[in-house]
């Protein structure tokens, strides 16, 4: 009886929902759908100086885009996308927004780049893939000899 109470608990744990974890979400007033995307409108995630994150739909005109009175820049290297939404990463301090290439290319001037050492890995990977390869290739013939070793035997001897 306490066996049936049991499975009967566990079968109505299973029905009930589960708790999903809900995911990051652009705020409504910032997102850009299709067709703000064509008018050239991106959402602006303003990085303040007490490490504060604002929001913000802004529209691009002729490469740059106001913010607090001031024009900053907007070419095409410093967008991003997240779920098909373009956006653009501005600290509050600066003039230029967030760049991908240009920060990877400091990485590599201050080695502080991780690049190298996936070359590293890669290469260590591929050497050891060699190896297995070349066993692999040397025991297709050795494999080969002895059946042909064999059915020569089975010949030779009259088929056993």
């Amino acid at each position: 009886m306490a066996e049936l109470k049991k499975e009967i608990q566990d079968i109505k744990e299973m029905l009930q929902p589960k708790e999903k974890k809900k995911g990051f979400k652009i705020p409504f007033s910032a997102r850009v759908n299709h067709v703000k995307a064509k008018d050239n409108y991106v959402t602006l995630v303003k990085l303040n100086e007490n490490g504060a994150v604002k929001f913000k739909r802004v529209q691009i005109s002729e490469q740059t885009f106001i913010e607090d009175y001031i024009p900053r820049l907007a070419s095409a290297g410093y967008i991003f996308y997240y779920k098909k939404n373009p956006m653009i990463f501005l600290p509050s301090w600066s003039v230029e927004p967030f760049s991908a290439t240009k920060s990877y290319e400091e990485s590599l001037n201050n080695g502080s780049n991780t690049k190298g050492y996936q070359l590293l890995m890669n290469r260590m990977k591929l050497s050891t893939l060699d190896n297995k390869v070349k066993i692999a290739g040397w025991f297709k013939y050795i494999a080969g000899a002895v059946a042909l070793g064999i059915i020569g035997y089975a010949l030779l001897t009259g088929g056993g």
